[in-house]
């Protein structure tokens, strides 16, 4: 481990691969390393017996869930917007070669004690229960007007500015009752609570349309999944690093952050050996996680903590057509809370369970403390629950740039259902480490197989 390295990257979580991948197709000389035997740190699909080990102190899992090697079970569970900006660097950077993907069947949201789809076409819209008569051409004229919304032409603008009037001042426009605010806001704009409404509307104008043109592409929902589970795309854009050049160590325990005597970043012991690099990134849990380094340094501060339920069913979730993959929003307002609780389901047609098992995950932003107690709106629509684990995550985020210590951190995988955030914290980290310049991706005609 004498070598001197461009960059050392800890921990493989999807943000940390992603760009240790970027980096080595940038030139950079990079050394991977993760203190555990798999990839994917946090955002790692784990097989049976990792799961039971991490969740029952290594108790063997059950004969009746089947065999061990046919788990993949994700620890975080989000799903991939179909045209969202994962799905540009996959198609960008040419990983999409290493995965196989698989649609979500449907989404749903909860409203007035139960599940409704979230339309995917006019048709469902017309025939949707989420709106009455009168409220669905409210409804129609709304999306109209973002759908022919161009920003050079103000006779499309109908009065609206949408870099100064709220989202608020948009729906009274439009007269949208506060049930339509909620299927919008949270269902389509993925808002996990309500604050985008005191906002400027541009934020939310794009992701409704980031929505509808997801769903536009494959029809049932705006999701798509890779087979294997999530655990795969760390380890693909793990290959894109290897291809060019990176060099990982896995099972490596690090044991501290070597910086000189103006606290600038100088290497990683691991052991008895020092390896050298002029950058380091990666993830909080490396950087002490809330605790003060050597020299009292705190280098991540807890922003807040997420609760998140492993449940195995034997059957589909009741509601939902008998769809084999699913996710459900329950917003906040439904269930008297400040932050959306999700559902995410998933089968043993995305090769991730034992045949008849449903893998749901239910999560949300803990907000007292009872966390277990908070999901139980979500757990309640799951039926028969026939194995759960529960684990409540703490989520960490850098207290410096690193620019002057070239020390770049990561952020912890917050609570949201996508992975729109993860490309935001690759885009700031690159930013950061390299003073400034923006990562640009090329522009491809985005098409992932699915």
């Amino acid at each position: 481990m004498d070598e001197e390295y461009d960059v050392i990257v800890l921990g493989t979580g999807l943000t940390e691969c992603i760009l240790s991948g970027l980096l080595s197709v940038e030139g950079k000389k990079v050394l991977h390393m993760d203190r555990n035997d798999y990839y994917g740190g946090d955002s790692a699909s784990l097989n049976l017996t990792q799961l039971y080990r991490k969740f029952r102190d290594g108790a063997s899992p059950p004969q009746d869930l089947g065999r061990d090697r046919d788990y993949a079970v994700d620890l975080i569970p989000k799903f991939i917007i179909a045209s969202g900006e994962l799905t540009r660097i996959l198609v960008h950077t040419d990983v999409t070669r290493y995965l196989e993907f698989k649609q979500i069947a449907g989404s749903f949201v909860y409203r007035d004690g139960k599940i409704s789809k979230v339309p995917s076409t006019e048709m469902e819209a017309v025939k949707s229960p989420l709106m009455g008569l009168f409220e669905k051409r409210r409804a129609k004229k709304f999306f109209e007007f973002l759908q022919t919304w161009k920003d050079e032409d103000p006779a499309t603008h109908q009065g609206i500015d949408l870099d100064k009037d709220t989202m608020s001042t948009v729906y009274e426009k439009f007269g949208l009752e506060p049930g339509t605010q909620d299927f919008i806001g949270h269902a389509m704009a993925l808002y996990l609570d309500d604050d985008y409404k005191k906002k400027p509307a541009r934020p939310t104008y794009e992701r409704i349309v980031l929505y509808t043109s997801s769903m536009a592409r494959y029809g049932k929902s705006p999701y798509i999944y890779p087979l294997y589970g999530l655990g795969e795309l760390p380890q693909a854009f793990a290959r894109l690093s290897a291809i060019y050049g990176g060099t990982y160590m896995l099972d490596k325990p690090i044991d501290e952050i070597v910086t000189d005597a103006d606290g600038k970043f100088v290497g990683v012991r691991s052991g008895n050996e020092t390896v050298k690099a002029k950058q380091v990134v990666g993830d909080p849990s490396y950087f002490g996680a809330g605790k003060a380094q050597e020299g009292g340094k705190v280098r991540v501060i807890e922003e807040g903590k997420v609760v998140r339920a492993i449940c195995f069913l034997k059957h589909p979730i009741p509601g939902t057509d008998d769809a084999d993959s699913a996710q459900i929003i329950i917003p906040q307002n439904q269930v008297g809370r400040r932050n959306d609780i999700y559902v995410a389901l998933v089968s043993s047609t995305h090769n991730v369970c034992a045949k008849d098992v449903y893998v749901a995950i239910v999560s949300t932003v803990v907000e007292t403390d009872r966390p277990e107690q908070e999901i139980q709106p979500g757990l309640a629509l799951l039926g028969p629950i026939h194995e759960k684990f529960v684990s409540v995550s703490s989520l960490y985020t850098p207290t410096s740039t690193g620019e002057t210590d070239n020390i770049f951190i990561t952020r912890s995988y917050d609570a949201t259902s996508h992975f729109e955030t993860v490309v935001d914290d690759v885009h700031d980290v690159w930013k950061r480490i390299f003073g400034g310049k923006e990562l640009v991706l090329k522009k491809r005609d985005v098409q992932v197989e699915a």
